[in-house]
């Protein structure tokens, strides 16, 4: 419990009381702190509500999903060693985290499940090699790492979105194959590639009923914002060395119980069934949870025509475009990791997939902001987030940049894309998901000296995320987002000469849902 919090809500609670009272009994006030002289604006009339004044029209937020993939496994990104101590790794969570905060993202995409293991307190996986150099071993001094993410993400307005990988069950940089892994512990299901990684095979009925349980146990336990998984269905062929995945025992099982299908087909009907049981588990679960998917950027060569390249329905099986007409989740991120123009041309693929996006969901490209092949790599990736912005329809566009190592070791990079998200910018809305009406906050406004102080409460704190702060100033609107954990605001009550004239605010609830306003004229 935050008790400094608590005791902050009570002090701000009691304001509003005070300040509701003044009407009651007149009180001298010192000519530096006085109330200021406000009227109510309500937004419309209803059976219980009268307006006091016009309807105002209040400017549209802006809204834009700006995201990053946080990758564990090999230290990529977080942490950089797999031998830091537990303050180390906090203060660099910090620092991305941070770094992600000042150029305005509001989204991370953290790897929380690299290899069948675990950056987080499991009962059903063990403790990555990537973040104690052991496998099963925990932090010590103890903490949750995604917990830590999870509560620090959500002090900064960012949401969290738990990524992880559904088959691969060892990595070729995760040590040696121990008792503790799943590898060993799932022999049966378990198949070591060439290449030296080892993968469960996706159409064992153990594997699919492990990793839901897996996935259950993220979104029951954790206050996460979405479950994220990437292109790792079947392993690409080249980590096999181009040869078949070892799938014989599986396939004769289904064969010989009368299976009809072809063994690519069963494969993918395989896939199919996990994905559609990940989406209607977590809906059932938690409804605002919310599910993503980040395919391959290419679903089959020539989709769309002078395509080329890998063929992920070929080749992992995974019909990805299916998913897609389905609406198996609620936003989808192709990787386009390719330049504008060539043979996997940037454009022509992003409008390929926004035609298949016939359920209208979100649809939120990866770019390859770390490795994309390009002369002037930033400038292409800018390029690239010009180029979502004008294809997506207005306040649905978003992008997800892989990875961290893009901005953190690109200045020029990180300069750009600050540059590009030089507003903040709430995500875009999920209409399909059905959520509670967002409670209309409490706003009381106090003349200190020149400024406002300005002062707000949510009815339901659990359900504010977000608030939105209007300022009139003469003719015009000024907005600004907040973190639903603050709740005042000073401003000036005259700016270049022009006067504060109207305050309005609105909460916003961890789906993007915005409240009606409330709002008060200055005098």
């Amino acid at each position: 419990m935050n008790i400094p919090k608590l005791k902050y809500t009570a002090l701000v609670i009691l304001s509003l009381l005070v300040a509701s009272c003044s009407t009651q009994k007149p009180k001298k006030t010192s000519q530096s702190t006085k109330p200021l002289t406000t009227k109510p604006v309500a937004p419309a009339k209803t059976k219980t509500e009268v307006a006091t004044t016009k309807k105002i029209d209040l400017p549209e937020v802006k809204r834009e999903f700006r995201a990053a993939w946080i990758a564990t496994v090999a230290n990529i990104n977080w942490p950089s060693k797999n031998n830091l101590s537990v303050d180390e790794q906090k203060r660099e969570a910090i620092r991305l985290l941070d770094m992600l905060k000042d150029a305005n993202f509001n989204a991370v995409i953290f790897q929380a499940r690299p290899s069948a293991d675990a950056l987080y307190k499991s009962d059903l996986e063990p403790w990555s090699y990537f973040l104690t150099g052991q496998i099963g071993k925990a932090p010590s001094p103890f903490y949750d790492p995604l917990e830590f993410w999870i509560d620090e993400a959500h002090q900064r307005g960012m949401e969290l979105h738990v990524w992880l990988n559904p088959y691969r069950a060892h990595h070729t940089t995760g040590g040696n194959v121990t008792s503790e892994s799943l590898t060993s512990k799932m022999s049966e299901q378990t198949y070591r590639l060439r290449n030296g990684m080892y993968w469960m095979d996706p159409s064992d009925e153990k594997v699919q009923n492990h990793v839901s349980k897996v996935i259950n146990d993220l979104v029951k336990r954790y206050d996460i914002d979405a479950i994220h998984i990437d292109d790792y269905f079947y392993p690409y062929k080249e980590y096999n060395g181009g040869r078949d995945f070892p799938d014989d025992k599986t396939w004769n099982r289904y064969k010989n119980s009368g299976g009809t299908l072809s063994r690519a087909d069963w494969r993918r009907a395989n896939v199919n069934k996990i994905i559609k049981n990940i989406h209607d588990e977590i809906k059932k679960e938690k409804s605002y949870v919310k599910f993503g998917i980040s395919p391959f950027g290419i679903w089959k060569p020539g989709f769309p025509a002078g395509i080329t390249g890998s063929s992920q329905y070929d080749e992992l099986y995974a019909d990805a475009k299916l998913w897609l007409n389905e609406g198996w989740c609620d936003y989808y991120a192709p990787q386009l990791y390719w330049k504008e123009g060539g043979p996997q041309s940037f454009s022509a693929l992003l409008k390929w997939w926004k035609d298949e996006n016939i359920k209208n969901i979100h649809l939120w490209p990866g770019l390859n902001t770390v490795g994309v092949k390009a002369a002037d790599r930033p400038s292409e990736i800018i390029g690239q987030m010009n180029t979502i912005r004008r294809i997506m329809p207005k306040n649905t566009a978003g992008e997800i940049h892989y990875s961290t190592d893009g901005l953190t070791k690109n200045p020029a990079m990180l300069n750009m894309v600050k540059n590009h998200y030089k507003e903040k910018a709430l995500t875009p809305l999920s209409p399909w998901i059905k959520a509670e009406p967002v409670l209309k906050p409490e706003l009381t406004a106090r003349k200190n000296g020149n400024d406002a102080e300005i002062h707000w409460l949510s009815r339901n704190p659990q359900q504010a995320k977000h608030f939105i702060l209007y300022a009139k100033y003469g003719n015009q609107w000024e907005t600004e987002i907040l973190n639903g954990d603050e709740h005042t605001k000073i401003l000036p009550m005259v700016k270049s000469g022009i006067h504060l004239t109207d305050l309005a605010l609105k909460a916003v609830d961890r789906l993007g849902n915005e409240s009606d306003y409330v709002a008060v004229e200055i005098h």
